[in-house]
């Protein structure tokens, strides 16, 4: 059973708290995380990009000169690729390069970075207080005890619009919901803070289901 550093909404370093197993197995499948970090990038590709054929350009409806007798290579149409102005030979065109993972390998591809950052220490608990506002500063407070270097990713327990707010002005701190973050945002950050309160309905949510199949 992994352990995480616990502070409270004070910035006061508390007891370290275990982390709970239905999330926190232990696995980590390094495979299925690049499948899944493959799959986010490729699903941030707009597809947009085109040129056109010799077909879609315009002009060279006719032969530039006749075919024989002027000592210069035949050519059909100025419209051909080799010409300044004709179209591209196998131009890029629109489409999608959306790819889809199946539902019990992004969870696995999930708890496997999870499990990353947990089994490195890089997983933090935090009482998160209520902000009066969305403020850089009070936010940059809010982590300087932790004391944690390089990216942060926060995860809160449900919408926390200030919090979000307030890190907009920082590159280094990325803000999410609990359960809304993929892959590549927990492999992006080298520490993940997560809002204790998030782990505790996960693991009354957990011990629920389990009571259910004993029923």
């Amino acid at each position: 059973m992994y352990k995480a550093r616990y502070y409270k909404a004070d910035g006061k370093k508390g007891k370290a708290r275990a982390l709970h197993d239905s999330l926190f197995d232990g696995v980590v499948n390094e495979s299925v995380m690049h499948q899944a970090v493959q799959v986010y990038l490729a699903n941030q590709r707009q597809g947009t990009s085109a040129a056109k054929t010799r077909s879609e350009v315009s002009g060279g409806n006719s032969k530039p000169w006749r075919q024989k007798g002027t000592g210069r290579a035949r050519q059909g149409s100025t419209r051909a690729v080799q010409w300044e102005g004709g179209g591209i030979a196998h131009p890029p065109q629109p489409h999608s390069w959306r790819k889809q993972l199946p539902r019990k390998v992004r969870a696995l591809a999930r708890r496997s970075a999870l499990n990353d950052r947990a089994e490195n220490d890089r997983v933090v608990l935090l009482d998160v207080p209520a902000l009066k506002g969305p403020k850089t500063k009070d936010l940059r407070g809010l982590l300087g005890p932790m004391e944690i270097p390089g990216k942060v990713l926060i995860l809160t327990d449900g919408k926390n619009e200030n919090v979000y707010l307030s890190a907009r002005n920082l590159q280094d701190v990325s803000v999410l919901r609990f359960g809304d973050e993929s892959v590549y945002d927990v492999l992006w950050a080298h520490t993940v803070v997560i809002e204790r309160s998030a782990l505790d309905k996960l693991g009354a949510a957990a011990a629920e289901s389990e009571e259910g199949a004993d029923a």
